[in-house]
């Protein structure tokens, strides 16, 4: 039994690290761009250049789509798990990046899920 305890918490481990370096990812890889076209100094506005032709707004509108979706999804998720300050990870999606907030709530929600299931000790 504590063999197979022990095999639980190490995919546990392995997925919470990867749903953190996926975040660390989508925070630097998104950001890099963002910098990237904020260098530019072009007359087209962020937002319009999400929609600069039919394949980036093709992108454009799965993110949106995705990005309401995940916030619903993590303010009910949230609640459930009892996690009051999950709210913030909604305007941080918007202004930093889905591809880290997204990540960064699946490994919190993961911790907590590991909490929620250890059994209490009696002393």
């Amino acid at each position: 039994m504590e063999n197979r305890n022990t095999k639980i918490a190490v995919s546990k481990l392995v997925l919470i690290s990867i749903y953190l370096v996926l975040a660390l990812i989508g925070l630097v890889g998104t950001w890099y761009f963002n910098f990237e076209f904020f260098a530019l100094n072009t007359d087209v506005s962020y937002l319009e250049a999400w929609f600069a032709n039919p394949a980036s707004s093709s992108a454009a509108v799965d993110i949106i789509v995705v990005a309401l979706m995940g916030s619903v999804f993590m303010l009910v998720e949230g609640w459930r798990m009892k996690l009051q300050w999950v709210w913030i990870l909604i305007p941080l999606s918007f202004f930093i990046a889905l591809a880290f907030t997204f990540p960064l709530f699946l490994a919190i929600r993961e911790i907590r899920l590991t909490q929620l299931q250890r059994p209490e000790r009696v002393i």
